[in-house]
């Protein structure tokens, strides 16, 4: 929202922001608003495990289950916690600001003229944007960076999931338009809707491209940085390519880092020790966007692990887009051979993708061959088409939508 926001003046749009209270005030030339925020549905537990010693900006499930010595993908505290999530989190976790931001929203449209509203999550964005749209006969575009009932990482029941889709078909049935964030997104919610959807790819900010050439790192190596979902990617694949590679002689132990930056998962170490790649894998932890970018910048090789559940095709990782700027090889492991990323990738010559472990071997070697030969893996990307991806070219593609409806 923020890129979208910092480029749209550019085409004739002014934007304003209604937001809840931010940590970081943006410098970009774009107005927003803070309103009240009475805290998600987590609030209340994270003011008492406070108490205990727990830091209120990780995850609490996460922290339970470090303290309780839990490693396991699916422990009963993960079920615990979803099962809380199922009951008190509907419509989403962020409930609780409806109506502040309700309140904030009619106050600045008795003072201000608007022509047009875009919402984007969470879920309960829709909500206000359908609301807003019934008082005030806006049109309201329904943008989704990622479904809402039919989301590729939905954790909830039948019975829940029977009364998303019920309140997210009512909901958006008000919307003028609809966009999504990936074919596969727009498919998903053209069937719920009856109706066609808009592909609008989210992407990159152009100011966040290093201004100078930052140093590779000595050792080959591979960065990741956000979170990994355990149900939908699976880094295993990769972990076994490099233990082979390894006891076949083809990479040196003491030359290959795999670094992971995003919050520390437990059964990650797990894997990590179950491949004996204790020393060559290793969990950083979370680090600040400028620092994250850096350390894209400074790899030899992006790691992307792909979606790996069949039925769920065209999931797009936003952080591809991020990965686009740091001209760095992208290696994306795992998934389908018709993914959409997949052709992100090809498409703009920004790296290689491989679903089989063979396919990861032979791409690895291929980079560590030429890493040893020269001290660097080569980066070939096609500029022209990885602008198509920025946040200029997505507000572009946001104005003539909103051209069109106020028509």
């Amino acid at each position: 929202m923020l890129g979208l926001a910092k480029y749209l003046s550019e085409f004739g749009w002014q934007p304003t922001i209604l937001t809840t209270p931010l940590e970081t005030k943006p410098s970009a030339k774009f107005n927003y608003i803070e309103t009240p925020y009475p805290g998600d549905i987590f609030s209340f537990w994270r003011k008492i495990l406070r108490g205990f010693g727990f830091e209120t900006k990780k995850s609490v499930t996460e922290q339970i289950k470090l303290k309780t010595g839990i490693k396991s993908k699916h422990s009963f505290i993960d079920w615990l916690r979803t099962k809380y999530q199922e009951i008190f989190a509907f419509p989403d976790t962020e409930k609780k600001w409806y109506k502040p931001a309700l309140v904030t929203a009619r106050k600045l449209l008795k003072k201000e003229k608007f022509d047009a509203i875009i919402s984007v999550w969470p879920v309960i964005s829709h909500l206000i944007a359908k609301r807003l749209k019934e008082e005030y006969q806006i049109p309201w575009v329904a943008d989704f960076p990622d479904p809402w009932s039919e989301n590729h990482a939905y954790p909830y029941g039948k019975i829940r999931k029977f009364f998303d889709r019920k309140l997210e078909t009512k909901t958006i049935a008000s919307a003028d338009v609809i966009t999504a964030a990936s074919p596969g997104y727009a498919k998903k919610e053209e069937i719920l809707h009856q109706r066609p959807a808009i592909v609008i790819t989210h992407g990159f900010d152009p100011e966040n491209i290093p201004k100078e050439k930052i140093p590779l790192t000595k050792k080959f190596t591979l960065t990741y940085t956000g979170t990994i979902y355990p149900q939908k990617q699976d880094p295993t694949k990769l972990f076994l390519a490099i233990k082979e590679l390894i006891e076949q002689k083809e990479i040196d132990s003491r030359e290959i880092e795999v670094r992971f930056y995003g919050d520390k998962q437990s059964w990650l170490d797990l894997e990590i020790q179950k491949y004996g790649l204790k020393n060559i894998a290793i969990q950083y932890g979370r680090v600040p966007k400028g620092e994250s970018i850096k350390k894209q910048c400074e790899s030899q090789t992006l790691l992307l692990l792909c979606w790996e559940d069949k039925k769920e095709i065209g999931v797009y990782p936003l952080k591809i887009f991020e990965y686009l700027i740091s001209q760095r090889p992208i290696l994306a492991t795992g998934g389908s051979e018709n993914e959409d990323i997949k052709k992100i990738i090809e498409e703009t010559k920004s790296g290689v993708s491989a679903v089989t472990i063979e396919g990861i071997k032979n791409c690895l070697k291929i980079f560590y061959q030429e890493y040893k030969r020269i001290g660097a893996t080569s980066y070939y990307g096609d500029f022209k088409k990885i602008e198509e991806y920025s946040y200029r070219s997505m507000a572009k593609k946001f104005a003539k939508v909103l051209n069109q409806i106020i028509k």
